[in-house]
């Protein structure tokens, strides 16, 4: 009988093992395409690769994107905020009125709600990041106006140019 109860308990917890793990989502790497920025966000060569949408249990959205030597965003703030995670590279982000700062790979940035700000790539080297985009509303960023070529060589810096 012990036997017979242990062996019920045992299949029992592996189908219900088998129900959650058919749960957890897997998206294959290179299962979405990927896209060209648009030349309305960007200036110069931006590829955008989607990692996951928001769903009913997750309020971002997660993308890579890859930007060639002198491509940048436009300006933009986020409803919500966001996270970057420069990946390779060397690039530039700059909050309107702020300095223009490099970001490496490991770099972590976080802009918070709101903030008006840019981030690309430098003039000279391409550079790659993880965005981590929060929802508000049904949207997660609003673009403004390019960033001109005088804002982006100018542009306070922080001492170093990342060139």
């Amino acid at each position: 009988m012990r036997h017979l109860l242990g062996t019920a308990i045992s299949l029992a917890l592996i189908a219900s093992t088998a129900v959650h793990a058919e749960s957890t989502q897997i998206m294959p790497g290179g299962s979405r395409p990927s896209a060209k920025g648009p030349e309305a966000n960007f200036t110069g060569s931006v590829v955008v690769d989607p990692l996951y949408p928001s769903n009913e249990h997750t309020s971002n959205t997660g993308g890579h994107v890859t930007f060639e030597p002198g491509a940048r965003s436009a300006w933009h703030t986020h409803p919500a905020g966001q996270v970057l995670i420069v990946t390779s590279g060397t690039g530039w982000v700059q909050e309107e009125g702020g300095a223009k700062r490099v970001i490496r790979p490991g770099d972590v940035i976080w802009t918070p709600p709101g903030i008006k700000h840019w981030h690309g790539a430098t003039a000279s080297n391409g550079m790659s990041h993880m965005a981590i985009t929060n929802m508000r509303d049904g949207r997660n960023v609003d673009w403004m106006e390019k960033v001109t070529d005088e804002q982006y060589l100018g542009g306070r810096s922080n001492g170093s140019t990342g060139n």
